[in-house]
């Protein structure tokens, strides 16, 4: 899978170098929660992006962040790429594959697994479907299922509300916590944008009881195009 998603991000990058947009993310982050649960052991956490997209609708990409395991483990670098396609007035589907890897540890690289992805937009409505075939190295399959709802304030300022579940589809393999093979969460994030620079602050929450306790979560970010 690792070579597949290598192999499509560089012949998009050699089909169409004429058409690209390129652009580069920074964000400095309080925690890295992903879906709910913090992946720097409720540390902050700096992150940054490089993203190429085409004119056609391809688009691929690379980003990275410190995480925090409780083990040598200090570094994830993922890798996507996918199609965005305008299927109509205020519709559209994004179709992907992403590469996650851990680095850092002699067995880091143990917890690397690649996942599919779709979206679909309807307004400001985003309908959105994970699967990972190997889960984290465990082996087990694993689908996350998730529905945001953005609500426009004005030019520079919206609130989003979101909720997903995440399911493993192994229950002898991997299970999120004893006897509890999936978990529910949720978010309510405000995103402002202000000289360049864009800001989100938010509260997000889980229904599993030993971790993926109620957080706030702030975040500072500004993208470069070049």
């Amino acid at each position: 899978m690792k070579s597949i998603k290598y192999t499509l991000f560089s012949s998009l990058l050699i089909a169409f170098p004429a058409l690209a947009d390129w652009s580069g993310t920074a964000t400095i982050a309080s925690d890295y929660l992903f879906n709910g649960v913090s992946q720097t052991g409720e540390d902050p956490a700096l992150q940054g992006s490089i993203d190429w997209a085409g004119d056609t609708g391809w688009y691929a990409g690379t980003w990275a962040s410190n995480v925090d395991f409780g083990d040598d483990t200090n570094l994830e670098w993922d890798f996507y790429a996918g199609y965005w396609q305008e299927l109509g007035d205020n519709m559209s589907l994004d179709i992907g594959l992403a590469q996650y890897t851990y680095h850092g540890g002699d067995n880091s690289s143990d917890g690397n697994y690649a996942e599919a992805y779709a979206t679909w937009g309807i307004g400001n409505t985003a309908i959105t479907l994970w699967y990972a075939w190997d889960y984290f190295g465990t082996d087990a399959a694993h689908y996350i299922t998730k529905i945001n709802h953005t609500f426009p304030i004005n030019d520079n300022f919206s609130i989003l509300v979101g909720v997903d579940r995440s399911v493993s589809m192994d229950e002898e393999k991997f299970v999120w916590e004893t006897n509890d093979d999936d978990y529910i969460h949720w978010q309510t994030t405000a995103s402002y944008s202000w000289s360049g620079f864009d800001f989100t602050l938010g509260v997000e929450g889980t229904d599993l009881d030993t971790y993926g306790d109620t957080r706030l979560l702030a975040t500072a970010s500004r993208t470069f195009n070049f």
